[in-house]
């Protein structure tokens, strides 16, 4: 064999070899940038979830908070009435009339409705709305982590021109974070949730 042909091999087999080591490390970039968009998309599902959660239970919470205190405030009133008129009574007849009614009120209202709960309802309210709004704020310092990540890595130099050879008609531009909307850095009234 010739020496210039075994030179000819040698720079086909290095040009072979290269082109190989480069299909595979570009593959690995494709593949690496491929997850890395995923968990960006699934970071952000999981903050839509976690939004609707909070969508479907703070509306339930509320009226059930709501429900329960409107009958504590008849039982409250009811006894109130009856306590009136043992102050108003002249007679012991009155008076035996008058603690009749606090008692049929007060029974009446604990067969109904057991226990005064409306504190304990409404520190489970609180605890909620606590945990939900916890829950969505690290649901999105997830996505912006995992944004972080991505960027990161379609950004790089290499990492870009082996994404436009390999990833050509897929999307690998950088993607923004959540951004809270305009307002959102005003604390809402949830007061307002019970005058509704």
């Amino acid at each position: 064999m010739s020496k210039g042909l075994i030179t000819t091999l040698v720079i086909v087999g290095i040009l072979v070899l290269g082109g190989l080591i480069f299909f595979m490390w570009g593959t690995g970039v494709y593949d690496s940038a491929i997850k890395s968009q995923e968990d960006v998309k699934g970071a952000w599902a999981d903050v839509q979830a976690t939004y609707q959660r909070r969508a479907d239970l703070i509306p339930n919470l509320v009226a059930t908070v709501k429900e329960a205190a409107e009958n504590e405030r008849g039982i409250l009133t009811q006894v109130t009435e009856a306590r009136a008129g043992i102050t108003s009574a002249q007679t012991p007849e009155d008076l035996e009339v008058a603690g009749r009614k606090i008692n049929t009120a007060i029974n009446l209202a604990f067969e109904a409705y057991p226990q005064i709960r409306s504190t304990e309802n409404f520190q489970d309210l609180q605890a909620q709305l606590e945990g939900t709004e916890n829950r969505i704020n690290v649901a999105r310092q997830r996505y912006n982590d995992a944004v972080k990540v991505y960027n990161s890595y379609v950004r790089g130099y290499f990492k870009k021109r082996a994404l436009s050879f390999f990833g050509e008609g897929e999307d690998f531009s950088p993607r923004n974070g959540f951004e809270a909307s305009e307002g959102a850095d005003k604390a809402p009234d949830a007061g307002e949730l019970f005058n509704k």
